[in-house]
């Protein structure tokens, strides 16, 4: 797995619930991606009751850090509904299918999409959205700020809309 693709798969996992399989993998997550060490240094000696309640705050509905990226794209409300199914063509196309409780808009999944699949292209045509959700977890003065600065980092520039 190339570098990017450890560091998505790890964001993944970092931006995930912090369940048992968060806490079991936290070493080998530490070890893997380098890039996330703030985060998971913060979550190493944060208890895990803690973080989960922070995760709660953080990422819960009425927040305003939202990780599904249609939500902070797609105002029409019609073409929302398109998006997901837009995630999951692309998913079957690579031969992966979604089975996450969660749309497959969220950002975890896409991440680990794209870890499986090296397709930048979900994340890069979302760039600007998970920008978005960065500066908000920034502002917020959470850990899970430079869990997106470690993404943002390595994406590819977004598309230029304005060219035809």
């Amino acid at each position: 797995m190339p570098s990017d693709a450890v560091l998505y798969q790890a964001a993944a996992l970092c931006l995930t619930y912090p369940d048992e399989g968060f806490w079991a993998r936290l070493p080998l997550l530490r070890e893997a991606a380098p890039q996330l060490r703030e985060f998971s240094d913060h979550a190493a000696v944060t208890p895990p009751r803690e973080l989960a309640a922070h995760h709660v705050r953080v990422f819960g509905a009425g927040n305003g850090h939202r990780l599904h990226l249609s939500t902070w794209c797609d105002e029409d409300a019609r073409r929302r509904g398109k998006s997901p199914a837009r995630y999951e063509e692309l998913y079957r196309a690579h031969g992966l299918e979604f089975t996450g409780e969660a749309l497959p808009d969220y950002l975890p999944a896409v991440l680990e999409f794209t870890a499986r699949t090296g397709d930048t292209a979900l994340l890069t045509e979302y760039r600007d959205a998970v920008e978005r959700l960065r500066s908000g977890l920034t502002e917020y003065g959470t850990p899970y700020a430079a869990v997106l600065d470690a993404v943002c980092a390595v994406l590819p520039a977004a598309p230029d809309r304005d060219r035809g």
